[in-house]
């Protein structure tokens, strides 16, 4: 069960950065009460039962939120439901104690495991970022969500939400939300990981796509498009979605064209160079699909290039990883990723405070101010002055409530 609610709090950082200013600043006192910011401001006195929380040497933020990972992954389909809920346990620890307080899952599991896992987080149960969650992607039958062809000697049976007609990905849009879902997500094109289906193939066709936003829109959900290709992200946009995910290979006029119309790219843009950059160590490969290696091989330079053109082409983004495609511990490695792509840190932050919490729909999430929820990381260092130094996190708030505070850090 959560802990019993405990006394005010007093965090005092050497710099605090709110989510909006510039860059961070000194002299900025953070006070809690129960779960919420009561107050901000220089030099605030503490009561007679505060806890005062010192954080000399770092930089708080808001706690940190990732749009698009996968926490049960769908290789793990063969096993039962019981193992598979087991395995996403470590999974989110890791993801909280790294301070992101607050994930989208976008997917993976054949079976809805996602929605229980939030709820299991929400009662306390289990310790992990606080979750909105997809429990399926809907592909057309032949796209990327499925994996029938590839995996028939596994399971003989068709894997993830497949609809073919605008009927069927209406009942479709209807089931998700009836499993509990906050987001529809919608296999626009092919992708990486699918042997059938390389990036560029197109999924749902322009009036499918539509009939699948509009029942969404209806059940007031928000719908996610998988998409990497030009013309994939083009149907997207015209189909009017909230948010497209990975865009990595669509040109710079498409990417204006969803700076436009308000859409929000998720760029996961590390998930992409981790296979790229690896395309040459054949040990990593050994244990993993020949087609992904052969895919990324394929679209390698095109890759390198066209990730800067996210940067440069003004389309609002939130951090977003594809954390399940590799280790979630590293899902920080986005950060730097986009700064080495053209962002600034302060571009790069406010995508995965702010900006993520737009695009989620929780104004009380992503900034340091008083009303909202008190998620508060502190990172050793000064980000803005080095993006590297997303890799440690000393102190982890959610909720109020203390989830991780290293050795070297102490309550007076």
């Amino acid at each position: 069960m959560r802990p019993q609610e405990a006394p005010d709090k007093l965090l005092r950082a050497s710099l605090v950065w709110d989510g909006h200013m510039p860059e961070p600043i000194a002299g900025i006192d953070v006070r809690v009460r129960g779960r919420r910011i009561t107050e901000t401001g220089a030099s605030l006195p503490p009561g007679p039962d505060t806890e005062v929380i010192a954080l000399p040497g770092h930089t708080l933020l808001p706690g940190l939120i990732d749009c698009h990972v996968h926490v049960v992954d769908e290789a793990l389909d063969t096993q039962p439901l019981s193992y598979q809920v087991l395995s996403a346990v470590p999974v989110l620890r890791s993801l909280l104690s790294h301070g992101f307080t607050t994930v989208r899952d976008l997917g993976g599991a054949d079976q809805p495991v996602n929605v229980s896992l939030k709820r299991a987080v929400a009662d306390g149960l289990i310790p992990g970022p606080r979750m909105m969650v997809t429990p399926n992607m809907l592909s057309a039958r032949g796209g990327h969500g499925d994996k029938t062809p590839h995996l028939a000697g596994r399971y003989g049976l068709e894997i993830g939400s497949l609809a073919d007609g605008c009927d069927a990905v209406i009942q479709a849009v209807r089931t998700q939300a009836r499993a509990g879902a906050d987001w529809i997500k919608a296999a626009v094109s092919g992708g990486f990981s699918s042997p059938i289906d390389p990036p560029l193939d197109l999924g749902f066709t322009q009036g499918k796509l539509n009939a699948l936003v509009q029942a969404a829109t209806d059940r007031n959900l928000p719908t996610a498009a998988h998409a990497f290709s030009d013309e994939a992200e083009r149907r997207a946009i015209s189909a009017g979605v909230r948010s497209i995910e990975h865009a990595c290979l669509a040109s710079a006029a498409t990417l204006r064209l969803a700076a436009d119309a308000g859409i929000v790219v998720v760029p996961t843009q590390y998930a992409q160079m981790y296979y790229v950059d690896r395309l040459d160590d054949e040990l990593f490969w050994q244990d993993r699909p020949d087609s992904l290696r052969a895919t990324y091989a394929q679209h390698a330079d095109e890759l390198r290039a066209s990730l800067p053109d996210v940067a440069a082409s003004g389309v609002p983004i939130a951090f977003g990883t594809d954390a399940g495609m590799f280790p979630h511990e590293e899902n920080w490695r986005e950060f730097p990723t986009l700064v080495t792509n053209g962002f600034t840190p302060h571009q790069a932050l406010g995508a995965a405070t702010p900006q993520a919490a737009a695009l989620l729909r929780r104004p009380d999430l992503g900034h340091i101010a008083p009303g909202a929820l008190a998620d508060l990381v502190a990172i050793p260092g000064n980000p803005f002055g080095d993006i590297a130094a997303m890799e440690h996190t000393d102190f982890v708030m959610q909720d109020g409530n203390v989830v991780r505070r290293t050795h070297s850090l102490s309550a007076e």
